[in-house]
């Protein structure tokens, strides 16, 4: 399994390599650093040895450069040919340490990639390996995939698997407003997603949380998170299929998250990442 790594001699690079490793550790993965140049320029050639320079020892990491017309493209065209399981990138351009702010290459990778697209936020610097995924399961079509994806990565290496649903109190109906009883639907869907997910996993390594607040930013602040997470969501309804489009929900849960996320595209069958 490969994992194609978005790579600039700057500080999202750094980020970029930095999520990778711990991912690529956690999974058995293999790396491939992807240096992307608009063709009119020579690469410096020391830029690949200080990009594997990054990458922890005990993973497989190899480098190249590449012309294109834009990041994004050279990037899916490598994840293309590669067969990768998973692109990588650093989100933040600006912004909170160790909160998002989407770049022009995240969001581009984010309404076109055809395969899953983790995004390290600012600063980011872990080297061990995760310590828990965190599927986020909306009610909507389409959880299904990203459960899967979630299921499939924890099992591989028997990491531990958090099942969050949430909901944005706000947006309930308001008229004979009863917390318990707006809370039932998401109660009972979060109930069948542990049911699946129990049925393939151990049970000792699948737990459910439902996550409530006012808003989205509310409710994700409340989840409470470790260091060593790294969250799962699914593409917006709208996008295309087997591509990613990040929908509003999604767009808030990441602007809130202090931990890495992957977006997975909608309809994904790949297994895993």
């Amino acid at each position: 399994m490969k994992y194609v790594v978005g790579y600039r001699p700057d500080e999202r690079g750094a980020d970029a390599v930095a999520l990778a490793g711990v991912i690529a550790r956690t999974q058995g993965a293999e790396l491939h650093l992807v240096n992307v140049t608009n063709g009119g320029k020579a690469a410096d050639p020391d830029i690949g040895k200080r990009a594997l320079a990054m990458v922890p020892a005990d993973v497989a990491a190899t480098f190249s450069s590449r012309a294109s017309e834009s990041f994004v493209h050279g990037l899916i065209d490598a994840a293309t040919e590669d067969d990768a399981a998973l692109i990588v990138v650093g989100a933040a351009s600006n912004g909170v340490f160790k909160r998002f702010t989407l770049g022009s290459v995240a969001n581009g990778l984010l309404h076109a990639s055809p395969v899953p697209v983790a995004l390290a936020p600012r600063g980011y610097n872990r080297r061990d390996p995760l310590t828990r995924l965190t599927v986020m399961t909306g009610m909507r079509e389409g959880w299904q995939a990203v459960l899967d994806v979630g299921i499939t990565a924890a099992g591989r290496r028997n990491v531990p698997l958090r099942l969050v649903s949430v909901v944005e109190i706000d947006q309930l109906e308001q008229s004979d407003f009863d917390l318990n009883n707006a809370l039932s639907p998401a109660r009972q869907h979060v109930n069948t997603v542990l049911a699946k997910a129990a049925a393939r996993l151990p049970h000792n390594k699948v737990s459910v949380t439902l996550a409530h607040g006012r808003n989205i930013e509310e409710a994700v602040d409340g989840i409470g998170w470790k260091s060593g997470e790294l969250v799962i969501v699914g593409s917006s309804r709208l996008a295309e299929n087997r591509k990613i489009f990040i929908g509003s929900t999604a767009n808030k849960i990441l602007r809130s998250l202090p931990v890495p996320m992957v977006v997975v595209p909608r309809d994904f069958q790949a297994q895993g990442i």
